[in-house]
């Protein structure tokens, strides 16, 4: 077997595991499902609103923005759940609960990732998957490209947070400044790229490429720019590279934090 096929094995591993564990509480696991799907209900009666007063905002219709929440709740969801500890890396990096990882045979970033699920984003998968059901092209072609769509936006979610976290390896305590870039980040991710003009844009499609996940409705599931696509798929792999290169350049700065704990 070569050794990509033993990584995503483990990583399967890993992810069922994750998902038996929480479905050991399944009350709990429910409620959290369901409150978060409740959550995402409430801005969509917003939204319905306010489209019943306002049928077009810079050229996004209902339609265009239900699918924008649709990649992005459902993308977001993915992430948080296949690769949970992203969202935790630094409060991990800061504690010195790297020992753990350190200690077994499997690339570190890839292990730290996978070995933690978040079980109320899975709520965000579900309500992103009915959203496209309802609103989106369920045809052969569609959900091709709604599954493309949500694979970029995982990778983006994904490796921007970890490049955010591991800014712990070089200033120390990160969470706070890690959750103010991962609030912000989520909260442009929701609204229609084109309200924003000048500097707020060409920050969303640099410093915070949120713009990449927010326009994708429009340039790829609707008019399919192949500019925007191929910005958004290299966008995306940049994330990937700098995020893998950052955490590993900073792992050569960390200091163990002492501790005994071994993962089987």
């Amino acid at each position: 077997m070569s050794t990509a096929a033993k990584h995503l094995r483990f990583m399967y591993t890993c992810w069922k595991l994750n998902l038996a564990g929480a479905m050991e509480f399944r009350t709990s696991f429910l409620l959290q499902v369901g409150m978060m799907m409740l959550n995402n209900a409430v801005w969509i009666f917003f939204w319905g609103v306010y489209f019943t007063r306002f049928p077009i905002i810079n050229g996004w219709n209902f339609q265009d923005v239900m699918m924008m929440w649709a990649v992005s709740s459902a993308g977001y969801g993915l992430s948080a759940t296949l690769f949970g500890n992203s969202y935790r890396l630094a409060n991990i990096i800061a504690t010195g609960q790297l020992d753990t990882y350190l200690a077994q045979p499997k690339p570190v970033l890839m292990h730290v990732l996978v070995s933690r699920m978040q079980v109320s984003p899975i709520g965000d998968i579900l309500f992103g998957l009915i959203l496209f059901c309802i609103w989106g092209d369920v045809s052969l072609l569609g959900t091709v490209k709604f599954t493309v769509a949500l694979f970029v936006t995982m990778l983006i979610f994904t490796f921007f947070m970890v490049i955010v976290q591991s800014l712990a390896f070089y200033i120390g305590n990160a969470e706070g400044l890690a959750h103010q870039f991962f609030i912000t980040f989520i909260t442009f991710a929701t609204y229609p790229t084109d309200i924003f003009r000048g500097i707020g844009r060409m920050i969303l499609f640099t410093v915070i490429p949120a713009g990449f996940i927010s326009y994708l409705p429009v340039g790829f599931l609707r008019d399919m720019e192949w500019s925007f696509t191929l910005s958004a798929l290299g966008v995306a792999l940049l994330l990937l590279a700098v995020g893998t290169f950052i955490f590993y350049r900073g792992l050569k700065r960390y200091g163990s934090g002492n501790m005994m704990i071994v993962r089987m």
